[in-house]
């Protein structure tokens, strides 16, 4: 038996909160005025609200402001780029999140085509991925950012390493595919229709899980010590969260694992608020090759904080 490490994002994101609260205070004294992040949702969908609230209780620990923009299920794709082009052209916002999914009827590449990629926070838009994909300075999707700060808060070392990613979309599963590509793992890209799923996972050293289908990944498709990173996140009949791995199986196997909730989730939405912080300095230069990252005076995780250490 394991004994399996939970890696929670409390520690990182008490770090990440001293961050944010460094820039956006140097944000206001460059900009003017306080950052706002809009987030629109079409329609009513169980996790694309529960990542809204989880957005609201973050922004307000954080005191970035967070403004709902809610349109009805049938909304029609003018509508929908209207009010996106109407946030564009908002100077009081900072950041734009479209909440997926959407509505059957709304092709998602309206939002790709017409939002701004100096405000597209979860880097969906194709200046932002080309860019991402070609190592240039870009916006990057919260969740895969979150998800690797969370490892290296962790000190796993990716180099070289065996990493499955399931899950495919623009949003988590491609850009974390890129880059723990670039930070040297070998990296397999799973989806739906995989062959042998359970095969290409068992290989792996890390396994980072985005399908958004809850248990997929069970305690017999795991090699024993594996690194279990879960981005899933799922309304069970109970009206609970619940992740993609069948967590509480998967203790004793996984050599760690993060929780749903308490693992990705809370340091996705700081990462997205950090993102919003970030499209306030790209919007004030105007650019994208500048995008502060590595925001002033960065704070170190110590000893204490790193549980891995």
């Amino acid at each position: 038996m394991i004994d399996t490490r939970i890696l929670k994002g409390a520690s990182l994101a008490k770090r990440l909160r001293a961050e944010i609260a460094t820039a956006k205070a140097h944000l206001i004294e460059l900009d003017g005025h306080a950052p706002v992040l809009a987030t629109l949702l079409v329609g009513e969908n169980g996790p694309a609200q529960a990542y809204r609230a989880s957005i609201d209780r973050t922004f307000q620990r954080v005191e970035i402001e967070h403004r709902h923009v809610e349109l009805p299920t049938t909304t029609s794709s003018s509508e929908l780029e209207a009010a996106v082009e109407e946030l564009n052209n908002n100077d009081e916002i900072t950041g734009i999140l479209v909440l997926m999914p959407l509505p059957g009827h709304l092709d998602p590449h309206l939002i790709l085509e017409h939002l701004s990629p100096l405000k597209d926070v979860d880097g969906i838009t194709p200046t932002n991925a080309g860019r991402l994909h070609l190592g240039l300075p870009s916006l990057r999707p919260s969740t895969p950012a979150g998800g690797l700060e969370l490892l290296d808060f962790f000190n796993v070392n990716l180099e070289g390493s065996r990493v499955t990613v399931i899950g495919r979309s623009n949003v988590v599963g491609r850009p974390m595919a890129t880059l723990l590509t670039q930070r040297h793992a070998t990296v397999t890209l799973c989806h739906r229709r995989t062959v042998n799923l359970a095969g290409e996972v068992r290989r792996a050293d890390v396994v980072c899980i985005a399908a958004g289908s809850p248990g997929l990944v069970t305690a017999d498709m795991v090699k024993p010590g594996a690194i279990v990173l879960d981005f899933g996140v799922n309304v069970s009949s109970h009206g609970t969260i619940v992740g993609d791995a069948d967590y509480e199986n998967l203790l004793g196997v996984a050599g760690a694992i993060t929780p749903v909730p308490g693992g990705t989730g809370p340091v996705t939405a700081l990462v997205l608020a950090r993102n919003t912080l970030a499209a306030g300095f790209a919007t004030l230069q105007g650019t994208l090759d500048n995008v502060l990252f590595d925001l002033p005076d960065r704070l170190q995780p110590s000893t204490e904080d790193s549980p891995l250490s």
